[in-house]
């Protein structure tokens, strides 16, 4: 019951930090300048033109008659209709999200086992010359930036050398063809993500061994291998499985700029083209995806940590 009692709290305040960030991503679209009605009339129109249309687009609403109309349409699963080409948002959205998805699921299976690898070998050999090089070149990777990293790629691999394509697509037709489209926009996307995966594994494992009963078993003999994976590893599992989801979530950014550079067709570049010209249903829709996204991410791991933590087990 107390676990369930944790697990409520964290699903609730969730929901609550979803509704303020409609709130938020609400009012911060209504605040920036122009509107929908510029891009599609342009801005030498008449301003009876512009007035009708915004009357008809039902842009001449109070602001929180709006919002109001906005959340319950998107409690009930409609985020609206785009002002640009009037086809229903969901419809935009869902071959784009899932092509996201895709992407995201790539790197994840790359970044994951390469990151959890690392971290724990690190643990194991703490101190020794592979600990030093790995620690230098994940603060390496940290510092770089993606769009450093997708620019030099692309000049590298795909003018230079021409081993990899510098447009991805969502096309997965052939092994060959999937290296071609997914192999530099997966790279960029696995570089930062791994290298902080791999430092906070690292770090809550040492954190554990560090303490008075894993003190206790190296008095005794045991293995620095067995040491991490049969005692250490199993308490550090609700740390990991934190640190997992943070940099998990953290793909959000990097996909926007990945998208945008590769040209992929995912749900960031249609965010970010629904921003210049101004279709805010849309990008309304995109920015709570990636926020409930998020959300779902960390509470995930806060599950994790309390399922995972023994003292909340046994009560």
């Amino acid at each position: 019951m107390l676990m369930l009692g944790l697990i409520a709290r964290r699903v609730l305040g969730g929901l609550l930090t979803l509704l303020i960030v409609s709130v938020i991503v609400f009012a911060g679209t209504n605040i920036l300048p122009g509107d929908a009605t510029e891009a599609i009339l342009g801005q030498s129109t008449s301003p009876e033109a512009v007035a009708g249309l915004r009357k008809a687009l039902g842009l001449d609403l109070p602001a929180h008659e709006r919002y109001l109309r906005w959340l319950a349409g998107l409690l009930s699963g409609d985020p609206g209709v785009s002002l640009i080409n009037r086809l229903p948002v969901a419809q935009l959205i869902g071959p784009r999200l899932a092509n996201s998805l895709l992407l995201t699921a790539l790197t994840a299976a790359v970044a994951v086992p390469l990151a959890l690898l690392i971290g724990i070998t690190t643990a194991i050999w703490r101190g020794s010359l592979y600990d030093r090089v790995a620690n230098v070149t994940a603060v390496s990777l940290v510092a770089v930036p993606e769009f450093l990293l997708a620019t030099v790629g692309v000049i590298l691999f795909a003018v230079q050398l021409r081993w990899v394509s510098a447009m991805a697509t969502p096309s997965v037709g052939s092994f060959t063809q999937a290296l071609q489209n997914f192999t530099l926009p997966v790279l960029t996307l696995s570089f930062a993500v791994t290298a902080q995966m791999a430092r906070m594994t690292r770090a809550a494992l040492l954190g554990v061994l560090d303490s008075s009963y894993i003190e206790m078993a190296r008095l005794k003999g045991v293995r620095p291998a067995r040491l991490v994976l049969h005692h250490a590893l199993r308490n550090a599992a609700g740390p990991i499985a934190n640190a997992v989801a943070l940099n998990l979530s953290s793909l959000l950014g990097g996909v926007i700029i990945v998208e945008v550079i590769f040209s992929y067709p995912g749900l960031a570049k249609l965010a970010v083209d629904a921003v210049e010209t101004r279709d805010m249903p849309l990008v309304q829709a995109c920015a709570m995806i990636f926020c409930a996204t998020f959300m779902l991410l960390v509470l995930v791991a806060d599950i994790c940590s309390i399922l995972s933590n023994p003292r909340l087990r046994t009560r």
